[in-house]
């Protein structure tokens, strides 16, 4: 169960790439660091990786943050983030890390390893903290627009996605939208609802923005121009709020020492508030495995995100899509019917 780790994508690669590599493989994880052999093997002489099952395989080209996915990965055939899609899909790696190109990612996933049997469009599932534990959101920008069948996919794919890596016997699902009552909602939400309803998913209903970090579901809903609004308010939010509170410490003596009373509360706040616990986001949908990662990810972020991708290989997360999906065809004919 080897991880293919992209260790040329992201803002700190390969430095931090390949830093959170070797501390994913003092846990057992086996790596393949996929890049420039020349610039791998220097950030590697840092480490004392004797023994540890790290191996590295070159590539020749990078895809930049900024180049054309699609071109990218047709043109870039040796291109580090195209080659580990390659080696999942001739089975040298069970999954693919990258914090490189996410739109390169999402299309390898679609061109290299296409779509699980069942599934219309992958979706990016971002996991953040709650008061009561982590909540995923799907999608966050994979699919800007999005048809009820496909927010039925994601719903599944989501409930599954936390049963089996969060270990949520009965994920509760929402579907983000402006009221709980039946009649908010746009047409989608309202069509997508109706579907939801009756499959075999812990399906709760409508839920608001004010509840998702509450903790009162598992899994949250919605388009992927909705969730990566929320995704992107988030990140500046938790942002703003570091700022503001160090801000106000350092202007105000007792502020000061009140701080130096709680730091360990403060600590503690921000280990929680910090994407790098979770590591990376799941492409779910795609036959194979791919966790896409922060561009500015860093070592532990990458460690957490080899950690995700070799749990979701050992759990057989896409056998288990497979077969939810397939009990609810039904819904999907209807749902597909109803879209033409």
């Amino acid at each position: 169960m080897k991880i293919a780790v992209d260790a040329m994508g992201g803002d700190f690669a390969p430095s931090a790439i390949v830093d959170g590599s070797v501390q994913a493989a003092r846990e057992g994880i086996p790596v393949v660091l996929v890049g420039d052999r020349v610039k791998v093997e220097e950030e590697l002489s840092r480490h004392s990786v004797r023994g540890l099952p790290v191996t590295l395989r070159h590539a020749s080209e990078v895809v930049g943050m900024a180049e054309s996915p699609s071109a990218a990965v047709r043109k870039k055939k040796d291109s580090s983030i195209r080659v580990c899609f390659d080696m999942v899909k001739t089975k040298e790696a069970g999954a693919v890390v990258s914090a490189g190109n996410s739109g390169a990612a999402m299309a390898c996933g679609m061109l290299i390893l296409k779509k699980l049997k069942g599934v219309d469009r992958p979706a990016i599932a971002v996991s953040v903290p709650t008061l009561k534990g982590p909540v995923v959101i799907l999608d966050v920008g994979g699919n800007v627009d999005c048809k009820p069948i496909h927010l039925l996919q994601f719903a599944i794919m989501g409930s599954v996605y936390a049963r089996y890596v969060f270990k949520e016997e009965r994920p509760r699902v929402g579907l983000l939208s402006n009221g709980e009552e039946e009649e908010k909602g746009t047409e989608l939400t309202r069509a997508a609802h109706d579907l939801i309803k009756k499959t075999s998913i812990n399906y709760i209903g409508y839920i608001e923005g004010k509840n998702v970090y509450g903790g009162d579901v598992d899994v949250v809903t919605t388009d992927g121009f909705t969730g990566n609004v929320v995704l992107k308010l988030t990140e500046g939010l938790v942002d703003a709020v570091m700022k503001m509170l160090k801000k106000e410490i350092k202007e105000n003596f007792s502020s000061r020492m009140g701080y130096l009373l709680s730091r360990g509360a403060f600590r503690n706040l921000k280990k929680k508030m910090d994407y790098a616990e979770y590591g990376g986001a799941p492409l779910l949908g795609i036959d194979g495995v791919c966790v896409i990662s922060h561009g500015s990810s860093s070592a532990r972020a990458i460690k957490n995100a080899i950690l995700m991708a070799a749990e979701y290989v050992k759990e057989g997360v896409n056998i288990h899509l497979t077969e939810e999906l397939e009990k609810n065809r039904d819904l999907e004919k209807i749902a597909a019917r109803e879209s033409v």
